[in-house]
């Protein structure tokens, strides 16, 4: 079962929430509960080391009027629970940037000047969780575990666009729908993490699932999220 957790500081934002998640999981009778509002980010850290195999869905306010923001929260939340999915609901959609500083692979932002939008996204991100929840329970998951630092990452290979090499040495930028992470390694043994994935050029390795379209005047291949891979003239032969 997918938990789902708030954290907001806001009591009318942090009641309207819980009301719309409540009522979506009633009427479409989805295997999930919403399992802990709060107003501190503490409590929601507490939860996780009280309920370690827990797999959430989050919904984070990002200014929570605490020492620890919410991309903070976000960030220890992955230590405890690299599967889970996270999504900002705030009033401060410029600092949606700071998600790539501190790699959090937050699943939507949500901005709430926009009133009338916050209960469809909310909607549509429970949706898309519960899908992803079931699938990765499923034997056809499929994940990427890389050592960032001091913390091991778990990726699902779908939300992988490709690898390329970084220009520090020995070191390799891996590029997801939204955001990005560098580790230690080597194009070659890249080549080896999955059937989906090909080595397209010295410095790339691409995962074919993805790809939206490839320009072979210009030899590049455009991701669904349409970033651009170089590709060699032999890999394009492969392609075809």
């Amino acid at each position: 079962m997918l938990s789902v957790l708030i954290c907001e500081d806001d009591p009318k934002q942090r009641e309207r929430l819980e009301k719309i998640v409540a009522d979506y999981i009633m009427i479409e009778a989805l295997d999930m509960e919403l399992t802990l509002s709060a107003d501190n980010p503490i409590e929601v850290l507490t939860y996780l080391e009280e309920h370690p195999k827990t797999t959430g869905l989050y919904f984070l306010d990002v200014d929570l009027k605490h020492e620890m923001s919410g991309i903070a929260l976000a960030s220890e939340i992955r230590e405890r629970d690299d599967s889970g999915k996270i999504v900002f609901v705030t009033t401060h959609g410029e600092l949606s940037y700071l998600t790539f500083i501190y790699k959090v692979e937050a699943m939507d932002y949500i901005v709430k000047d926009q009133p009338e939008e916050i209960e469809r996204r909310v909607r549509e991100c429970i949706q898309v969780a519960q899908k992803r929840h079931l699938n990765e329970g499923g034997p056809q998951q499929k994940r990427f575990k890389v050592k960032v630092g001091e913390k091991t990452r778990s990726i699902d290979h779908r939300d992988i666009m490709f690898f390329e090499s970084s220009p520090v040495p020995h070191k390799i930028v891996l590029h997801m729908d939204n955001s990005q992470l560098e580790f230690y390694g080597s194009i070659k043994e890249l080549e080896e993490v999955g059937e989906s994935f090909y080595r397209c050029h010295k410095s790339f390795v691409v995962n074919r699932d993805n790809i939206k379209s490839i320009d072979r005047a210009k030899r590049e291949i455009e991701m669904v999220n349409e970033e651009v891979c170089l590709v060699s003239i032999r890999a394009l032969k492969a392609f075809r």
